[in-house]
C-alpha cells in the first residue's frame, strides 16, 4: 500500500504497472489471504504487515467482486486507464504540445504493429502501450532475452508514457 500511494503521487505509469503486477501476484495466490499471509505479507516491514494485509485482503475482494480473479484488471486501474487515455487525446488534439505529439508519432508504428498482432480484439493505443511495458517487465522478471527490435520499440514506448504521464496540460 505505501509503496503504490507513493507511486500514484509520483509517476502513474509506473504505479498502473506496479498495480497490475499486485493483480497478478494475487492471482497467483488464488486471492486466498492464507496463500498471501503465508507468501507475500513476510516480503513487507514487520511494521507495515497489517496495513499492507488489509490492503491486499481489500484488492482480492475487490477482484472477487469484480470477477478479474483469472484475468482483467480492477475498476480502479481501469480508471487510471481511462484518465491517461484521455490526457493523451487531449494533448495529441492541441497544437500546444509538439513535443507529446512527436513522441507519439515516434512511437506509433510500434503501436501499430503491436494492435495489429493483437488482432481484432486489440486494446486502444494507451493500453496497447501499457501491455508491451507490462509484457517487457515479465521478461526482465524472468530474465528472458529481449530482441533488439522489441528494445526500440520499448524505447520509443517508455519515452511515451514518460513524456505523458509528466505532461501538464494548460488550461
Amino acid at each position: 500500500m505505501k509503496t503504490a500511494e507513493k507511486l500514484r503521487k509520483e509517476n502513474l505509469a509506473e504505479y498502473l504497472l506496479y498495480m497490475w503486477q499486485i493483480e497478478d501476484i494475487l492471482r497467483a495466490c488464488r486471492c486466498d489471504m492464507e496463500v498471501v499471509k503465508q507468501h507475500i505479507l513476510p516480503g513487507f516491514p514487520e511494521e507495515d504487515r497489517k496495513q499492507e494485509e488489509q490492503w491486499l485482503s481489500d484488492l482480492c475482494n475487490m477482484m472477487h467482486t469484480e470477477a478479474v480473479t483469472e484475468r482483467g484488471h480492477l475498476q480502479i486501474n481501469k480508471n487510471v486507464m481511462q484518465e491517461l487515455t484521455e490526457k493523451h487525446n487531449m494533448l495529441l488534439a492541441s497544437p500546444k504540445y509538439p513535443h507529446y505529439s512527436a513522441a507519439y508519432y515516434n512511437a506509433l508504428p510500434f503501436i501499430v504493429e503491436l494492435r495489429a498482432k493483437a488482432g481484432p480484439e486489440a486494446a486502444p493505443e494507451i493500453e496497447t502501450c501499457f501491455n508491451a511495458l507490462y509484457g517487457e517487465l515479465l521478461l526482465k522478471l524472468q530474465h528472458k532475452p529481449v530482441s533488439k527490435g522489441t528494445k526500440e520499440a520499448m524505447e520509443a514506448i517508455s519515452k511515451l508514457i514518460g513524456t505523458l504521464v509528466r505532461m501538464k496540460i494548460e488550461e
